[in-house]
């Protein structure tokens, strides 16, 4: 009898076809799984990655509360279309301190993934308040009301608590002077050496253009300015990682 045959003989007996596919899926799961269970990380560090800023972390929970990510994606494919619009392809470690990531699927609008100093703050501001003001076929909402809504925040510190629980490596450092940090980056004229210390890279400007007050404006356009700023690609090998 040929192997061929013997092969007829598991596809014509319904049980032992149903035993031998939990077989092969039981190998393959346990070589998927088996190694996580001794890797301290599955995700590859690269240079210039840290958590976000309490002023970012805000941003970034109104950019979700309002659903933003939705029509727009974080996520920018390794194929050439794609990295010629939008830059560079997405790393895996670039999102390893979103809880939950934002990669998406569907791009009602484009892919904020490298949206970060690509435009002003006065750009953002205007887009987000009146988007056909500056993008005349933009379909997206208006978001005016963030402008004129303080930004409240009930313990900041309470934010970076949970957030170190859930393997984000805030420090007791970070903790600390999180409330100070939140309100020194929207300042100008704050003192800003321990939040860059902190936080290198981060974005330090009065991002919605009203120095008398902290709004919701100035989160939101602070989280997207810093969006794919803190990997510098110009000393990035696709092959090898940094040069």
């Amino acid at each position: 009898m040929s192997i061929l045959d013997k092969h007829k003989v598991i596809e014509k007996n319904a049980s032992l076809l149903l035993v031998g596919s939990l077989l092969v899926v039981s190998i393959g799961g346990i070589v998927e799984i088996a190694p996580l269970f001794y890797l301290q990380n599955t995700i590859e560090k690269v240079e210039g990655m840290r958590p976000y800023s309490p002023l970012e972390l805000a941003g970034r929970d109104i950019y979700l509360r309002e659903g933003c990510y939705l029509c727009h994606s974080q996520m920018i494919r390794p194929f050439r279309d794609e990295v010629e619009r939008y830059g560079h392809y997405s790393l895996a470690a670039e999102s390893m301190y979103d809880h939950p990531f934002q990669w998406g699927s569907k791009r009602t609008g484009p892919d904020l993934a490298r949206v970060g100093d690509r435009y002003s703050n006065e750009w953002h501001v205007q887009h987000l308040s009146s988007p056909r003001d500056v993008v005349p076929e933009s379909i997206m909402p208006r978001y005016a009301f963030l402008k004129d809504t303080p930004l409240k925040i009930t313990d900041i510190s309470r934010d970076l608590t949970v957030n170190s629980q859930v393997g984000v490596p805030y420090t007791q450092d970070m903790i600390v002077n999180a409330k100070a940090d939140l309100a020194a980056q929207a300042d100008p004229n704050a003192d800003t050496t321990g939040l860059l210390a902190r936080y290198p890279k981060a974005k330090v400007s009065d991002f919605d253009g009203d120095p008398t007050k902290l709004t919701e404006m100035d989160a939101l356009v602070a989280y997207l300015q810093m969006l794919g700023t803190l990997v510098d690609f110009t000393k990035y090998d696709d092959a090898t990682g940094y040069r």
